[in-house]
């Protein structure tokens, strides 16, 4: 039984509360959410050694669990906006992808974004990552390592469960 228990909670399900307000309204501070580690592949450190393989790409707007770039001791969670070989540039809060005349569906951020950003090149095998609370989220914008690797992925958030039960998507 403990064999399964380790192996749910290290290869298929990451079970997170989220600490901040950088993922409001679609996720809220103290919220308990399940993550699928498997979503894109096998991606998980077993015994001090490393093992991934990608099988899935990630997509745009995805909602994912990685290790902070800066600190890959901390997990954080935001949602995926700009895919590798994108050039990723935010004017007056809204968000363009390769020079778009009209920014991405941002309809699921809280408040009117604002500011401006980059324009960025996303390396290959990275992401640019934001939270739905731009005004209040700690993400590629302002970290010293812009891009979250795959290998930094730790899985999809799937569920929350805690207050009440809501798929994320």
């Amino acid at each position: 039984m403990i064999v399964v228990v380790l192996v749910v909670n290290n290869v298929v399900l990451i079970n997170a509360k989220i600490p901040s307000e950088s993922m409001e309204n679609t996720i809220m501070t103290g919220d308990r959410i399940f993550g699928f580690r498997m979503a894109y592949g096998i991606n998980f450190d077993f015994f001090g050694k490393h093992i991934s393989k990608k099988m899935k790409d990630p997509e745009r707007f995805d909602i994912i669990i990685f290790k902070y770039p800066d600190d890959e001791s901390q997990l954080f969670i935001k949602r995926l906006i700009g895919l590798p070989g994108e050039t990723v540039e935010i004017k007056n809060g809204k968000v363009f992808i390769d020079g778009a005349e009209e920014p991405l569906d941002d309809s699921f951020v809280r408040e009117t974004p604002l500011g401006d950003f980059g324009p960025v090149k996303v390396p290959e095998n990275c992401y640019f990552m934001l939270g739905d609370n731009r005004n209040n989220s700690r993400d590629s914008r302002y970290w010293d390592n812009t891009f979250v690797t795959f290998d930094e992925i730790v899985g999809k958030a799937v569920i929350r469960y805690f207050p009440s039960i809501k798929l994320l998507d």
